[in-house]
């Protein structure tokens, strides 16, 4: 067992005694790391009733912008969007516009397709009913081994909006859509997966916030996740927008080490996807990571109070089939590596950012790894998995606090972990605290 790994179910760190350790918290006191936790808990609680109370009190302002302007964006839709108009220099929480302003938009939506012709029919109708834009639907067959391209030739025979792409071999889901990208010519531009489907004004909405703020190279909101028949009640009025300086957004999805959007919730500007390109040959995390390309190239645009899209859990799908918690971690990884590799604009400080996102991921590797203990399932295998992630992922993990929690878990063992009055309240302090970024992110997109 190499070094680092036997220090981790080995004494304690130097000079500090088994079971307790002193830490130094942002205000100058000192608190042991079940203190702090609280402390973080109640201030995380505290910023979101802060956010709601300052958010009930601020006058949300409407965007201006030029008719003109505005006009001369609609008219050239597909010109390089990098230089239209100046980027935000903070972001801004506003009142959304009705409708889209101009012309009605035209947006291209590529559905990827591989054994769901159960759920084909479904997706291509939540575009096709979409009011107040122009769409066209271009699906992209992987070689399905069922009725899915039989049942999508029709569908195109049936409405000239339509266009179907065959392969002859299966490829993935990159090329599928990359494929189906390179066939777009619309304003916008939507990747939804045959087995979800997009909610009543959705493109309207998410079209409305693109045209306000020509800066704005992709838009997002709230998506319903569901099992089985999708929820009757949808929210389709806007409640506000939120306009992310691109940089910021990224900043955070690298503070954080997590992707915030799950696809079909979001619109990209087709403009800005021709600057940057289509997605990367990553396995589970290609989406994620050409989200946040686009956002080191133009700014970002949430919607607050609707649901974007319906995203449909199921066995069969590339996530649930192949993704757990430690493979996740390491796709994570794979596309933040792969993001900073590129030539990304001089604003963009990638070695920075590089190096925020690694410590995120080995941090949250080792709050696993004791989750796993506090709820009596730290197996060996499991935990030494866990760490050597972080020790290859961030080289100070061995000195951080997460890494001195979980090597007094392993002295003292998994069989006696979740009885210790203790632990059981991390753990319940754990689960509070990721419902309230749950419901954060629900509210705010991050």
């Amino acid at each position: 067992m190499c070094e680092w790994v036997a220090s981790a179910f080995g004494s304690d760190a130097e000079g500090m005694p088994a079971g307790e350790l002193l830490l130094p918290c942002s205000s100058g006191y000192w608190m042991n790391d079940f203190a702090e936790s609280i402390w973080l808990a109640m201030m995380s609680t505290n910023v979101a009733l802060l956010a709601q109370f300052f958010g009930g009190l601020c006058c949300l302002r409407k965007t201006e912008m030029g008719a003109a302007q505005m006009s001369s964006a609609a008219d050239d839709s597909r010109v390089s969007g990098l230089a239209i108009v100046a980027a935000v220099e903070r972001r801004q929480r506003v009142t959304p516009s009705a409708r889209p302003m101009g012309p009605p938009a035209r947006v291209s939506v590529v559905i990827p397709c591989y054994n769901y012709a159960r759920f084909l029919g479904a997706a291509v109708g939540s575009v096709l009913a979409q009011e107040d834009v122009q769409v066209d639907v271009v699906i992209v067959d992987d070689a399905s081994t069922d009725d899915s391209l039989d049942l999508a030739q029709v569908l195109s025979t049936a409405d000239d909006r339509i266009r179907v792409i065959k392969h002859s071999q299966n490829k993935g889901p990159v090329v599928t859509f990359n494929d189906g990208l390179a066939e777009t010519d619309g304003e916008f531009i939507v990747r939804l997966d045959a087995d979800d489907m997009l909610t009543p004004g959705s493109l309207s909405r998410s079209v409305a916030l693109a045209r306000a703020w020509p800066s704005v190279g992709l838009v997002y909101g709230h998506p319903i996740h569901f099992e089985g028949a999708p929820a009757k009640s949808v929210r389709t009025t806007a409640r506000s927008w939120t306009v992310w300086p691109g940089a910021e957004w990224l900043q955070r999805r690298c503070a954080a080490g997590k992707n915030v959007i799950t696809a079909p919730e979001a619109l990209m500007r087709a403009a800005v996807v021709d600057e940057v390109g289509g997605q990367q040959p990553l396995a589970h995390s290609h989406d994620m990571e050409m989200w946040m390309r686009i956002s080191a190239h133009s700014d970002v645009g949430h919607i607050e109070g609707a649901d974007q899209a319906w995203h449909r859990d199921h066995d069969l799908s590339l996530s649930a089939r192949e993704v757990n918690m430690v493979s996740d971690l390491f796709d994570r990884r794979e596309a933040f590596e792969v993001l900073f590799a590129a030539d990304l604009p001089s604003k963009i400080q990638s070695g920075r950012l590089s190096r925020k996102a690694k410590e995120a991921l080995a941090i949250e590797a080792l709050t696993r790894a004791c989750h796993l203990y506090d709820r009596g399932r730290g197996t060996e295998d499991a935990v030494l998995e866990l760490l050597e992630f972080a020790n290859q992922t961030w080289p100070g993990s061995t000195g951080s606090r997460q890494w001195r929690a979980l090597q007094r878990r392993i002295r003292i063992g998994t069989q006696l972990v979740p009885h210790l009055p203790w632990y059981v309240a991390q753990a319940a302090l754990r689960r509070f605290v990721g419902e309230a970024e749950y419901h954060r992110w629900s509210r705010d997109g991050v």
